[in-house]
């Protein structure tokens, strides 16, 4: 886990100033060595990973992997927390979430509840990702169960049913988002525009109407000094006011089947949104009480799933739908231009760290790149999995996780000293 060191500031002599600024130094230089993974899409729930001590060259037969495991079937990624990593598949009429240890992938403890498969025109299995907060790990399943863990043992400390006891539409594919934690509340996206529970008690605190959710995780994001809460409903991003679930803005945006799946993505005060089945994408200026201001349209990037990523003012992610083949781009966030495309990847999954892009192909196929505006120039590629790959991959501590959609787990160590042994 990230070292942490607590500074207490000098203000005496000019030397034992110098000290504390080489102290400072070295706390910011140890801070981007290693980093938790604690929720969705990472720290920042963006994507991205400060690390930059994870190493791309590896020897011809690919990154050391640390462990493996088989978790049963489903596209829910990986959290990392305190030396244990969280992730959730199905088998045998159940659903599972998994504790390991995130090193050595020693099972710690699992913990299972009947549910059905669910595998409407795909395998099915578990699709959203555990939360940690503190000594707790959350989870939303595709029917509703809601669960408060104990991080450490696995106890449950509360347990609910939200669908039933709210009525939410259950959506085509089933509740999809992962939970997000504010302070002392749980959101989830269930019912048009979420649901707020007591993170403590499992409580509702406020709850919004029947109709159906759609697929994204809810996105904490602040405008004009106040802090809202984005979902994806089956027709619109909304943005609801977090303490009372008042919506402050709609933007109208029909989907086919209503797959509106990946996270919207904030630029300043505007926010990129998008999605597959054609749709296309766009960036757009909410605004209190008023129609959110379209800055610019168009299907240049539809994103099915995985949310693209920001960086440097450009967008990396993937167009096209799981029935296609992928195809990975760069565009310029504030106009919508494409940069370059690049059909050869075949990723579903990515994520960056350090500036590189770390990209899984729907084949298992790892690739490394820079993310620059450029060009698309792989530094890297490893086949490291078999079957169908969906879930973005994760880097937490120099380690790599990845899986397939039957469950097979890998834990890859990307720390330059693996490289060497």
């Amino acid at each position: 886990m990230m070292m942490r060191l607590h500074l207490m500031p000098f203000t005496g002599n000019t030397a034992a100033r110098t000290i504390f600024k080489l102290a400072l130094a070295l706390a910011c230089s140890l801070g981007v060595l290693a980093e938790d993974w604690p929720q969705w899409r990472g720290p920042n729930h963006n994507g991205i990973s400060s690390e930059t001590n994870w190493t791309d060259r590896w020897p011809d037969a690919g990154p050391t992997v640390l462990w493996k495991s088989s978790i049963g079937i489903g596209f829910s990624s990986f959290v990392v927390a305190d030396g244990r990593v969280f992730t959730a598949g199905h088998g045998d009429g159940k659903d599972t979430i998994f504790a390991f240890d995130a090193a050595s992938g020693k099972e710690l403890w699992k913990h299972s509840y009947a549910a059905d498969l669910g595998d409407k025109y795909f395998e099915g299995g578990t699709t959203g990702t555990p939360t940690v907060d503190g000594d707790h790990v959350y989870t939303l399943s595709r029917w509703g169960d809601a669960f408060c863990f104990e991080a450490r043992s696995g106890k449950v400390l509360w347990n609910r049913n939200v669908q039933i006891e709210t009525g939410a539409k259950v959506p085509d594919w089933g509740f999809s988002g992962s939970p997000l934690v504010v302070d002392k509340m749980l959101f989830l996206n269930v019912g048009e525009a979420g649901l707020a529970l007591d993170k403590a008690s499992g409580k509702t605190l406020w709850h919004s109407s029947d109709m159906e959710a759609g697929y994204a995780t809810p996105f904490l994001w602040e405008l004009g000094g106040a802090r809202q809460a984005v979902l994806a409903s089956g027709k619109a991003y909304i943005g609801v006011d977090i303490y009372t679930g008042k919506e402050l803005w709609r933007m109208k945006w029909l989907t086919q089947y209503g797959v509106n799946a990946a996270d919207p993505v904030p630029h300043y005060d505007r926010l990129f949104i998008s999605s597959g089945y054609g749709k296309g994408a766009a960036l757009i200026k909410p605004m209190a009480n008023a129609e959110p201001q379209v800055v610019w349209k168009g299907k240049v990037l539809r994103t099915q799933m995985n949310a693209a990523i920001l960086l440097g003012g450009y967008l990396y992610g993937m167009d096209g739908d799981t029935s296609d083949k992928p195809t990975l781009k760069c565009i310029e966030a504030a106009t919508g231009t494409e940069n370059w495309s690049n059909t050869e990847t075949a990723a579903r999954g990515l994520l960056i760290a350090g500036g590189r892009m770390i990209l899984l192909g729907e084949k298992g196929e790892l690739i490394v790149a820079p993310a620059t505006p450029t060009e698309f120039k792989p530094n890297a590629r490893a086949q490291v999995l078999g079957g169908r790959c969906w879930t973005a991959p994760i880097l937490a501590n120099g380690l790599l996780y990845c899986r397939n959609s039957r469950g097979d787990t890998i834990c890859l160590d990307l720390r330059p000293t693996a490289a060497k042994q």
